[in-house]
Parts: C-alpha cells; structure tokens; sequence
C-alpha cells in the first residue's frame, strides 16, 4: 500500500498504560520491543495491548525513546545526546522504572543502555555508598560482614 509519494501506510498499535492512558503508536516503533514485534507477528495486537507493568508517565518516555531509535534519519551525535540527555541518574525512581519497563517489553538497546547508566552510578563506590545510593538496607551483622570480606578480599581495597 504505498502511495505516488512511496510512503507507506503504518499500521497503528494501541497500547493501554497500568493507570489506563491509550497510547497509538506505529507499527515500527513498536516492534523495538521483543515482546510487542511477537505480539504483532502472531496477530495478538488488533486490539488494544495492555501493559499492567507500565504506567503512561514510564510508557511515554519508552515510546519517545523507540521513536528516535526508529528514526532512520536520525543523526549519530544527535542520538548519543538523546540517550546522553535520556538517562538521568538524578532522577532514580523514574530510572528503574524505565528500566523495568525496557524488561517488561524486552526492549535490548534500552536496556542496555540503562544497566550502563546504573553501572556508572555504582563504579568505585563502596558498600556504604552504594547502600546510601540506593537506599539499602545492611542486613548483615559485624561478624557476617567481616566473614564477606576476608573470603572476597580481593575485591576490597582496604
């Protein structure tokens, strides 16, 4: 189906967020997630796909995501800004959640992407950074800690 300008009609997929917004994307955008493009081939997404792991907030900044990784026209450095710009390790909660979210729709490059970022937040950071970073808990006691590190001293500066 092409027309005399040979653009081609996309096929609209509905997507449905966890707190009920309706997203309509286009076939090619949608197919940058793993579980979606098997959900289109098996014929499984003529009607609207809920997403019950996903709310719109989350939804919204994947699909952004998807579309710019879609664009074939899009420039290198324009994209390496875009990811630069995407991922903000200040804002922890709504990078998780995207995180979640590119796992959820098994989204590879986002992952990628993501597990990168979050592996930066915690290189050369000790335990107790890490834990404050993070809002760990420390469940273990003197002794079991002390036991941790003498069998593991090699991954311990100190």
């Amino acid at each position: 189906m092409a027309s005399s300008s040979n653009t081609e009609i996309q096929k609209m997929i509905v997507l449905q967020s966890s707190d009920g917004q309706i997203f309509e994307i286009e076939e090619s955008v949608a197919s940058n997630s793993q579980t979606l493009k098997n959900m289109i081939e098996d014929e499984c997404a003529d009607n609207t796909i809920p997403l019950p792991n996903v709310t719109a907030k989350i939804l919204a900044r994947v699909i952004e995501y998807c579309k710019r990784h879609t664009d074939a026209a899009a420039n290198a450095d324009d994209l390496k800004k875009f990811d630069a710009d995407f991922v903000d390790p200040d804002d922890q909660e709504t990078l998780f959640d995207t995180l979640l979210a590119a796992n959820y729709l098994n989204i590879s490059s986002l992952m990628d992407m993501l597990c990168k970022a979050v592996a930066e937040m915690l290189k050369d950071k000790d335990p107790e950074v890490t834990r404050k970073k993070f809002n760990i808990v420390n469940d273990y006691t003197k002794e079991e800690e002390d036991e941790v590190r003498k069998e593991n001293s090699w991954a311990f500066d100190d």
